[in-house]
Formats: C-alpha cells, structure tokens, sequence
C-alpha cells in the first residue's frame, strides 16, 4: 500500500499526539507507545488476514505534513503489513514454517479462522502511506544528495521507532524500523525492513525520504537487498570479523548484499 490508506484500518489510540516539530512548513510527528494489548491485536489480525509479528507496535507512527499544499505521508505498522504477501507465494519454504505456524494458532486462539499461508518473514516493500491525491510522487532519476546530508549541519529533530519486530520461531529476526533526523535545511527518513533467517537468507529493504526545504522538493528512494545466509557468513569470516554479532547489525553486512530491486520518485511542494 504505497497509495492511500484504507481510514477504517487506523488503530491509532489517540492517548499520545507524539512529538512534533515544524520547519519551514513542514509538520514532522513521531509517536512512540507500548505494544498493543491482546483486542486491537486481535482487530488488526482479523482486518489485515494474518497473524501480526510478536512485537506489533501499532500505535507507532512517522508523519510528514506540508500544510501548505496538503501533502503528507506517514510510516505505520498497519499500512506496511497489508503490504504482506497473502497468498504463502513469497513463504520462505523451510522446516521451520510449520513450527512457526502452529506457534502462531496458539497464540491467537480464537482467531485461526484467518490465519492462512502467508509469508512468515512478514517481508514488505513499503514506501510509507501517501496522504494527499493531488501532489502524486512521480518516476524520478534525480537521487537523494548524499553530499549535503553529510554536512555538519545541526540536528534540530531526532527520533527512532519500531514498528514491528519478530524473532521467527527463534530462527532469527525480522523488524521494520523508522530513523528521522531534521536539520535546518532538510530532513531524512529512512524506513528499515532488515530480515535475517538463519541458514536461509539476510534481507534489507530502505526506503529513504529526503525532503528540500527551501525548494519543496521530495525525493524518494527505495532498495532491496539481499543475499544467501551462507555466502554473507563465508565473507563476514574472511575478514576475521565476529559472524554472530555482524549478523545482528544491519548496517554491518549491507555492503555485502546485491541490490535486487529499486525505484526513486520525486513530488515539488509549493
């Protein structure tokens, strides 16, 4: 659901507004709350058609706003979960679904008429919820200025969030994160879906917002990367680094892995 959300699907509480700083226009909220209780876990599952991660944060929320023109986009558990293939076609086929699969209908007894195959990696290529018709993003080739974002630019804003976080029946990890900082000038987000399955398969797939205040121009990128468990490992030891604790650190085998897949879009906010 990289389009518009579905309005009925929002769990959002509304105990927390979060916070919010605004630079130059531009609204930026984070809101950071426990893990949802057993009733809105059992809303989401039965809305969403799949059992939900083991650490489902679903009042989380990052949130741009430009008031001006009626732009906006956010980064939410729900909308990045509909992303999740449905149909078992995407499963990861190890021996480990099964197990995973009946630990899942205990845990939500009760509720196993919508649980169906799915995949249990809870893998997404969400680009965050888009809020506004008529500022549409559009294909880009223009790519984020990594040399401006390297400038030692005060940080005026900083926040960093889970949105979903799943050990896999003990076979590794799977979490989807978001990290925003905002300076005076410009702002970055990056959306994180880092998924390691043991013996299997390492995952990593950003989606980065960069937004230009003075211009109004947003430039969105998204990367998946991934490569084969045993092939990082083997590289990871031949460098005579610690395998078990690089493996747990995304940023620390990114470079290791191909890149598989990639789009970049772009909207001009006046």
């Amino acid at each position: 659901m990289n389009g518009h959300s579905n309005p009925t699907a929002s769990l959002a509480s509304g105990r927390d507004s979060g916070s919010t700083i605004t630079q130059h226009g531009f609204k930026i909220t984070t809101r950071k709350l426990p893990i949802l209780k057993a009733d809105p876990i059992e809303r989401m599952t039965s809305q969403l058609g799949i059992a939900v991660p083991e650490m489902i944060f679903g009042d989380n929320l990052v949130s741009i706003e430009h008031s001006a023109s009626g732009w906006g986009i956010d980064f939410n558990a729900f909308d990045a979960l509909n992303q999740v293939d449905k149909t078992g076609a995407s499963m990861l086929q190890v021996a480990h679904s099964k197990e995973w699969q009946s630990t899942r209908e205990k845990k939500h007894e009760g509720i196993t008429e919508v649980v169906k195959p799915f995949d249990w990696s809870y893998s997404t290529d969400y680009k965050g919820t888009d809020r506004s018709e008529d500022h549409p993003f559009q294909p880009s080739d223009k790519r984020i200025p990594i040399e401006l974002l390297k400038r030692p630019d005060p940080i005026v804003f900083f926040d960093e969030l889970t949105l979903y976080e799943d050990e896999m029946a003990d076979n590794g990890i799977t979490v989807l994160s978001c990290k925003i900082r905002v300076m005076p000038s410009r702002l970055l987000l990056l959306c994180r879906f880092f998924m390691r399955l043991d013996g299997v398969l390492i995952r990593i797939r950003d989606t980065r917002v960069y937004i230009d205040f003075a211009t109004g121009e947003v430039i969105r990128e998204y990367l998946a990367r991934e490569e084969k468990y045993e092939v990082v490992r083997q590289k990871l030891a031949m460098q005579g680094r610690d395998v078990p604790a690089e493996l747990r650190e995304p940023n620390n085998v990114i470079d290791l892995l191909p890149i598989v897949d990639g789009s970049l879009d772009r909207v001009v906010l006046k």
